[in-house]
């Protein structure tokens, strides 16, 4: 198997020149030269299909160019190879290596046929020709990228329809097609260093060609610029339950209102004794109404805590006793004089208030005695 290397892009490689005349030709794959710088015709008399272009001794072209240069001697290398006569219309190989001692023709109208998928080269010592209306006809799998044209001096193709990757040392010229019937190269047309390719008019050449895949080289430098955010989001959701339990401390000062009444009843007792000297003994046993009137008040104080619940409890007792009790005891002692006379002295008998009815018999029995008493004594004296 031949390797066509960096030239694989490639439709159209000339090393000293490329050209296109007239108008209509067309070209799938790259065009470009190399080591030579003249280019011309392009786009104006062929156009190179997108995403193809031209190359004019740059990179590419330059790659493009050592790789033919290879192919060419690799080609020329070839052996064994089996001897053709100069005459091709008509003959049908199939795959393999062929020689020509000088030239090989094929003649107008006629017809090369291939058969056979595989490697075909052709070893031209001298130039090859393809004239008008001639064909090469691919059968049973041959391929046209697979056939390999290599010719020493020049190639003339104006035939219809030519198969095959031509290196040539000279040139390479494609004649005149017209727009109903163009010059159709399936395949490359490469030179080497020394050569030149040729478009007339209405030519077409490629259906070999890859896309070239591109070394990229990339520089770049690297800025990173970071931007940090921070969203803080706090979110409150309170839930205050207050609850006010109010203490009410009642504070009560009573105002005790005492009134009194006593009644006081007078018991006398009269004790005689042997030596004539009389005692009496009065006792006075008061009963007692006592009312006392309260008053009470009470001035709650609220301390609260927090929200509405209300308890108030106020509670004023005020308990008030009123004892009044009063004993009286009145002690009689008669003075005894000599001569017989007896002076006695006593103490006032209390007034009291607002006697009571029964009260009030038991004071008069009690007076009555005492001058039943006293009327006795002055008898007996």
């Amino acid at each position: 198997a031949q390797s066509v290397g960096s030239a694989d892009s490639f439709a159209i490689l000339g090393g000293s020149a490329v050209s296109a005349n007239g108008t209509g030709s067309v070209i799938t794959g790259d065009v470009g030269v190399s080591p030579g710088t003249a280019l011309t015709g392009f786009p104006a008399s062929a156009t190179v299909v997108p995403p193809f272009s031209t190359h004019v001794n740059d990179g590419p072209a330059i790659a493009a160019q050592a790789s033919v240069t290879a192919l060419y001697a690799a080609l020329a290398g070839t052996t064994p190879c089996s001897s053709l006569a100069m005459q091709l219309s008509g003959v049908t190989v199939g795959p393999g290596v062929y020689c020509f001692t000088s030239t090989a023709d094929l003649a107008t109208t006629g017809t090369l046929t291939l058969n056979g998928a595989g490697t075909y080269i052709f070893q031209v010592g001298s130039s090859l020709t393809a004239n008008t209306l001639s064909n090469v006809v691919l059968i049973n799998g041959a391929d046209p990228c697979n056939v390999f044209w290599q010719v020493t001096s020049a190639a003339t193709l104006n035939g219809t329809t030519f198969a095959g990757n031509v290196v040539a040392q000279a040139g390479i010229g494609l004649g005149a097609g017209t727009a109903a019937l163009a010059v159709d190269l399936r395949g490359r047309a490469l030179t080497t260093a020394a050569g030149a390719v040729t478009l007339a008019e209405f030519d077409t050449v490629g259906g070999c060609s890859a896309e070239a895949t591109p070394t990229a080289t990339a520089t770049g430098t690297a800025t990173a610029t970071g931007t940090a955010t921070l969203t803080a989001s706090a979110t409150n959701s309170p839930s205050a339950t207050s609850t006010i339990t109010p203490t009410n401390t009642a504070s009560s000062t009573p105002t005790v209102t005492r009134s009194s009444t006593a009644t006081a009843s007078a018991t006398t007792t009269s004790t005689f004794s042997p030596s004539g000297t009389p005692t009496q003994t009065e006792t006075a046993l008061p009963t007692g109404t006592a009312s006392a009137t309260v008053t009470a008040s009470a001035t709650p104080s609220n301390s609260p805590t927090s929200t509405l619940t209300r308890t108030s409890t106020t509670t004023a007792t005020a308990t008030s006793t009123a004892q009044a009790p009063s004993t009286a005891t009145r002690t009689a002692t008669p003075t005894v004089t000599p001569n017989g006379s007896a002076t006695r002295t006593r103490p006032p008998i209390p007034v009291v208030s607002t006697p009571s009815s029964g009260s009030g018999l038991l004071l008069i029995s009690g007076l009555g005695l005492s001058m039943l008493l006293m009327l006795w004594r002055r008898r007996s004296s």
